[in-house]
């Protein structure tokens, strides 16, 4: 068996802590075993591996949350970039494409593919085994697990099966969905024992395989890349799950919630107050998550959420807070904070100029042992301010160390890149005209290999 976990999505419902780049499964509100603060993707790679079956996982996302991965769960976890976001059908196919045309996995393999967020007991992950067996013998096109509802939620989707399905308890058979009803229509489906829609599922490799033949898509995960903007941008539910022949799904009981709004993230934090600030003692039932340097004070309130963070403040009403995403619709700024492999970066100003010209200034952290990469851009000059600890800088034909104090110029096609001996901080003014996070050539990602280079190059490396 093998797991295809999706991570994807803006997260607009936790705005402004959630973005493009971190989304809800990257923000460290909840608990670990040890105390420590940990994501929703943390949580759920640890349970893989306490169940055994991460070493049999790969993570399907976009480039723009590659970084993110690799920072928070390890280098190591093997993932299927997407070209572009084009909804979880085409993302699914690529991940299948990838193991059928280059890890060669036998087309009678199960493929189980679940979201990277769900916040769930580790005794789950044992009924996600048993989707293998199931599909091992029976006839289903696709084997989906559904949890057993401990109240009528209009929040989520409904698996109704037929009556008298399946065999004994172990598996129902599926006979339509229901997508968010009514609290009244609910109670009815629960009444047929209906089942929430947790967006597990299973299916043998020949069955998605087949699939891409029938409609004409390439079967080799290359050309199914190149061809990757062309795919239709639609959900693997519409153009696979409900045109299914056969769908059986297995009932789960115990602990399941999407913690994909703030009243339902709320629920499950460590605390009520994460960084700066203060909660008066006559504030109920109230949380503040502050990633700003400044202090927030919140008093005389009950039922609210308070988070600020460089993309935004919001105060809201904790059963209002699932509207958010619809409010803050006609968004349209740079993402603020993004957290990367090598440590982060704030944007503390932008401006754009009658002249078309643009200015973005960041303060950014590179962690001690970490490094960006050696690179060069083709639209924007760049000047660093370094401002604390040191490093060795790479630039054009030699590397040199750096300290506070340090001002660094860049003009664009300069080649650069910087590793940090301690932690590293700087301040970096971009300025030019179409500045994007796609300005880049990579040239080398890893120190070694920068080097290695100079090395090879007789390159002057002065330590």
């Amino acid at each position: 068996m093998r797991l295809v976990l999706l991570s994807g999505g803006s997260g607009k419902r936790l705005w402004p802590l959630s973005n493009d780049t971190r989304s809800k499964q990257f923000l460290k509100v909840l608990e670990g075993e040890n105390g420590e603060k940990q994501s929703m993707v943390q949580r759920v790679w640890g349970q893989l591996k306490k169940a055994g079956l991460a070493d049999s996982s790969l993570i399907s996302t976009s480039k723009m949350q590659r970084d993110m991965i690799y920072s928070q769960i390890g280098m190591d976890v093997p993932l299927i970039i997407e070209p572009e976001r084009r909804d979880t059908f085409p993302a699914i196919a690529l991940a299948a494409s990838y193991l059928y045309s280059i890890e060669s996995v036998s087309e009678n393999e199960v493929i189980v593919v679940l979201p990277v967020d769900p916040y769930i007991e580790d005794h789950f992950f044992e009924k996600v085994k048993e989707l293998e067996h199931i599909l091992a013998h029976s006839e289903a096109d696709l084997a989906l697990i559904g949890v057993k509802p401990t109240y009528p939620s209009s929040k989520y989707g409904y698996i109704v099966p037929k009556e008298h399905a399946g065999i004994g308890d172990e598996y129902l058979t599926v006979n339509h969905f229901t997508e968010k009803p009514s609290e009244e229509k609910a109670r009815t489906l629960i009444e047929k024992n209906a089942l929430w829609n947790c967006g597990v599922f299973g299916f043998k490799l020949k069955y998605l395989i087949d699939l891409l033949y029938e409609k004409g898509l390439p079967l080799h995960f290359d050309e199914l890349k190149r061809q990757y903007q062309s795919l239709a941008k639609i959900s693997f539910d519409y153009e696979v799950v409900e045109k299914a022949n056969h769908l059986i799904v297995l009932p789960y009981v115990g602990y399941w919630k999407d913690l994909g709004t703030w009243n339902t993230l709320t629920e499950e934090m460590a605390t009520t107050q994460i960084g700066k600030g203060i909660i008066s003692d006559d504030t109920f039932n109230t949380h503040l998550v502050n990633e700003l340097d400044i202090p927030i004070t919140v008093h005389g309130v009950k039922d609210v959420v308070v988070a600020a963070s460089p993309d935004g403040i919001l105060v809201t009403d904790k059963a209002s807070s699932p509207k958010i995403k619809e409010l803050i619709r006609s968004f349209n700024h740079p993402q603020m904070y993004e957290e990367r492999i090598w440590g982060w970066s704030r944007v503390l100003d932008y401006a754009k100029f009658e002249n078309g010209q643009e200015m973005v200034t960041k303060r950014i952290c590179i962690h001690k042992g970490k490094n960006s990469s050696y690179h060069y851009h083709h639209l924007r000059d760049e000047v660093w301010t370094i401002v604390k600890g040191e490093g060795e800088l790479a630039l054009d034909d030699s590397i040199n160390r750096v300290k506070a104090g340090d001002i660094v110029h860049l003009p664009a096609g300069r080649k650069h890149g910087i590793f940090a001996i301690s932690d590293l901080e700087f301040v970096e003014v971009q300025t030019g005209s179409g500045i994007t996070d796609e300005d880049f050539t990579r040239l080398y990602m890893t120190w070694d290999e920068v080097i290695g280079h100079f090395q090879q190059s007789k390159s002057k490396v002065i330590s």
